[in-house]
């Protein structure tokens, strides 16, 4: 095998994360929403952890392209 399909491969492997993050992304906002619905008194106070809890999704989905990156030009 060629070492650049290592790295093709290698980076597209480490992109696996960002699939994580885009899927927690959406489960957290779709379980937000619901909750908004049921109950929208408590939305107000639920917002501040739904925007810290997509800050720390997206940093791991972050994290993973920035691995990828290392990969693919290192």
């Amino acid at each position: 095998m060629d070492a650049a399909a290592a790295k093709y491969i290698g980076a597209g492997l480490a992109m696996l994360g960002m699939i994580g993050a885009g899927v927690g992304l959406g489960v957290m906002f779709g379980n937000y929403f619901q909750g908004a619905l049921r109950n929208p008194t408590a939305a107000a106070q639920e917002r501040p952890m739904l925007f810290l809890g997509m800050a720390l999704t997206e940093a791991l989905g972050i994290f993973a392209l920035v691995i990828a990156f290392l990969i693919l030009f290192s």
